[in-house]
Formats: structure tokens, sequence, C-alpha cells
């Protein structure tokens, strides 16, 4: 398993050492170890650890590495494309987010953001997203609407005039193209149209309830039905 991997992982995520040792079942000792690269997890640690980091095994072997800044960027990139009042509803943007990263996977085999979602209800999500919208709330860099009469899975969110002025560090020219044109495509859609899309994706449709999603599914799809 890669070292740097477990490691970026585990501070991504805000778990220290000692806290990840114990969940794993292992001495703190032997995860520095194990983040140095002076040691590797048995199987059963190894399913202990990518269950605690909400990843799969693979993903720890350095094939996918969640890189959570970026995955901001994402977000605001988003937020910033947006045409209208500039508000989108929390559950149509993790759907866009989604088909930003697998219609990259789709073209590239790499996630834009190396972020493992999940299938829930209103998925296919990260973990990691709603972590990251209370931070950009909290850092005033988003502003959520929280008066929508249709729930919390409606709460409308959009970009501070903070948020507007920060840089875009991390994200790619091409990138950020795909971001405008999933944006595009989807502005004048309602949630629920967005929802049933990616619902009907193989990387949703197969894996069970709660499960990890496969991003390697995505290649399985029609090239005109990847976002």
């Amino acid at each position: 398993m890669t070292p740097v991997a477990i490691k970026k992982i585990r501070k991504d995520k805000g778990i220290t050492q000692a806290e990840l040792a114990e969940k794993i079942g292992i001495s703190r000792g032997v995860l520095v170890a194990v983040e140095k690269g002076e040691r590797d997890l048995s199987l059963t640690e190894a399913e202990k650890l990518s269950q605690i980091l909400g990843i799969r095994v693979e993903e720890l072997s350095g094939e996918m590495v969640p890189q959570y800044e970026k995955y901001l960027e994402m977000i605001r990139a988003f937020l910033q494309t947006t045409n209208g009042d500039g508000k989108v509803p929390k559950t149509k943007l993790a759907k866009m987010l989604y088909l930003a990263d697998f219609s990259w996977y789709y073209n590239t085999l790499e996630s834009m953001s190396g972020m493992q979602y999940r299938k829930i209800d209103y998925g296919p999500v990260p973990d990691a997203y709603f972590r990251a919208i209370d931070e950009l709330e909290t850092k005033g860099v988003i502003e959520v609407d929280r008066k929508s009469p249709h729930g919390k899975d409606m709460f409308l969110i959009s970009l501070s005039d903070t948020g507007k002025k920060l840089p875009f560090n991390q994200l790619a020219a091409d990138e950020k193209k795909r971001i405008q044109d999933i944006e595009k495509k989807w502005q004048d859609k309602r949630t629920a149209e967005i929802v049933t899309f990616t619902h009907n994706q193989l990387p949703y449709a197969l894996p069970f309830d709660d499960e990890l999603i496969s991003y390697a599914l995505i290649t399985q799809e029609d090239p005109d039905n990847i976002y």
C-alpha cells in the first residue's frame, strides 16, 4: 500500500494517528511505520482501514488518492459557472460533481478529484461532500439558503462575494471546461431530472445500498450517456 495515500486520506478526514490506529486495532507505532513505508498492513487490517476511510482497498494501493482541496475548487467552479441567481440546489450540485469526476474518468481513466462516491438515496456522493459544504460555509466562501419550502435536500447554495474572488490553483483549464459543459447542460433542468439520470447510470445502478461506487463501471456506458 502507498504510505502517502494512507497519510493523506487520514489527514483529509481529520483523523489522528492514535485514533486511526485504535480503530484498526494496531498500535500508533505500527501505524507510524505503515505511513513511513516501513511496514505493510495485513489483509484484515487493510480491510478495516478501507472501511474507516471510506475507500476501496485498491484505492489505497495508490491508484486513486482523494484530493480534497481540489474537490473544494470543483464546488466553487460549478457555483461560479451557474447562471441566473447563482443558486444551485444542494442535491443537484452533488450530482454535477459526480458527473465531472466520472465523465473525466471515462475519458482519462483518472478521476478529477479522486473522491470515492457512495450509493445513498440522494447519491452518488462522497462522504466528504457534506463536510466540504459545511467547511466552505463556515469560511464564508459560500452561502446556504435554508429557507426552501422543499426541505433540507433543496437547500440552495451560492458563492459569497469572498468566494467569487478566490483563485483556482488546482483545476486545469480542460477540467474547468468540462465543469462548464456539465453546468451548461443541466442548468435549466430540475434536480429530479439529474437525479434520475445519474441513478440510471451503471455506477449507481449496480452496487448495493451504501456501497462504494466503482469508477470502472462508467466505461461501460454509452458515450452519449456520460453527462
